[in-house]
């Protein structure tokens, strides 16, 4: 049976489609093409439009050049004292290159894995229980060290581990728990005796600063007091003293000797007159006439004073 010309015209048209689809390759970014030649490694395809040799050429290997997360499973680690851990943890890591990646190893992402697992049992090995709950740090940076060196070699780059869960037995945990418990009951006893310290400290130094305040306004009060008895006595003195000079000023006047006779006399009497009221029995002078004399020696003591 013959084709007829428009059978053969189709099977053309559908051979050349399939020859420029296989000749013509689109390389998305962030993407690598590892092309093979008969067999053997020819280019690595970089993002962008490529044209190969159909049925010479084909594609061997593609890679993501992202940052790929990848999930190293869990596994029960010893530590220094002799406690099992189980570790679950992420890794990070980013193809650098194809080449490498595609004939480095027979899978890479095994590999990886499989280093991961065996450098955190060391690295955990070396550690006390406690120490990796507090070094997680650490214990990253030194599986990224440990990996990378080896997965140079296979074309891949870690870029980092992290720890995500650290899981001791149930005893231990519960151990643990029981140590927190204990650490935060001794806390918070040191805490209350601060405290009451603290406040015995603040009363006494209240008292202590009360009573220095207290003497403090009793010594002032009496400053006070010896000054406004002072002031008191001064203010008397003065006045005595004005009383004295305004009295020695009135006996230079006109009369004054005869006014002083006279309250000198007053108050002779006025005396005798109150010891009369006071007493049963009265004590007279002698001689009444002495009166005068007493009067006219007052008068004279006030001249010899005035003189002087």
């Amino acid at each position: 049976m013959e084709l007829s010309f428009g059978s053969v015209s189709l099977i053309l048209f559908i051979l050349a489609v399939v020859f420029v689809m296989k000749t013509i390759n689109i390389v998305p970014q962030q993407h690598a093409l590892v092309i093979e030649r008969l067999g053997r490694y020819h280019a690595t395809l970089a993002p962008g439009l490529h044209i190969v040799i159909p049925f010479i050429d084909r594609v061997a290997y593609k890679h993501i050049l992202k940052e790929i997360p990848l999930d190293v499973p869990p596994q029960v680690c010893i530590t220094k004292d002799n406690t099992q851990l189980q570790v679950d943890g992420v890794l990070y890591f980013q193809v650098t290159d194809p080449k490498l990646a595609s004939y480095g190893s027979s899978n890479y992402l095994l590999a990886i894995t499989q280093l991961a697992q065996t450098t955190l049992r060391s690295v955990i090995g070396k550690m006390e229980l406690d120490k990796t709950f507090e070094e997680r740090e650490q214990i990253n940076i030194a599986i990224v060290n440990a990996i990378d060196e080896s997965a140079a070699n296979w074309g891949v780059k870690v870029m980092r581990y992290e720890i995500k869960d650290l899981t001791p037995p149930k005893e231990i945990l519960l151990a643990m728990q029981a140590q927190i418990t204990a650490e935060r009951e001794k806390r918070a006893l040191i805490a209350a005796s601060e405290g009451r310290r603290q406040e015995q400290i603040n009363i006494a130094d209240g008292e202590r600063q009360a009573q220095i305040a207290r003497s403090q306004g009793d010594q002032q009060a009496s400053i006070n007091r010896a000054q406004g008895q002072a002031a008191a006595i001064v203010a008397l003195a003065e006045a005595n003293a004005d009383a004295l000079r305004q009295t020695s000023s009135a006996i230079l006047e006109p009369g004054g000797s005869d006014a002083v006779n006279l309250r000198v006399a007053e108050q002779y009497v006025a005396a005798f007159s109150q010891l009369a009221k006071t007493n049963n029995s009265i004590i007279v002078p002698a001689n009444l006439s002495d009166i005068s004399g007493l009067i006219a020696g007052a008068m004279q003591v006030v001249k010899s004073q005035q003189k002087v």
